[in-house]
């Protein structure tokens, strides 16, 4: 099992937890994307955070989390106000 947890800045904490990188990866984009649409944030502003922190976060989830969790490394990634961090686990999602 895989669990994906993820921080936004003073705003929200959350995980996933399963056996694919590509649905937590999925997950955390639209769980992250709700928020930040939710927000008040400005459409300007809301693009900016999806350009610049939220899809190079979740981009690299996908390409560079499973080559290190298949080593039994944890991965983290931080853009901003984001931040994910992955690790093998034992629990159920």
């Amino acid at each position: 099992m895989i669990k994906v947890t993820w921080a936004l800045v003073a705003e929200h904490v959350d995980e996933w937890t399963g056996e694919d990188i590509t649905r937590g990866a999925a997950v955390l984009e639209s769980e992250v994307a709700a928020v930040i649409e939710a927000s008040g944030m400005t459409p300007a502003a809301i693009r900016h955070f999806r350009e610049d922190f939220l899809g190079p976060v979740v981009e690299a989830l996908r390409s560079e989390a499973a080559p290190a969790l298949a080593r039994n490394e944890q991965w983290s990634k931080a853009a901003g106000p984001l931040l994910a961090y992955a690790e093998r686990t034992t629990e159920r999602g």
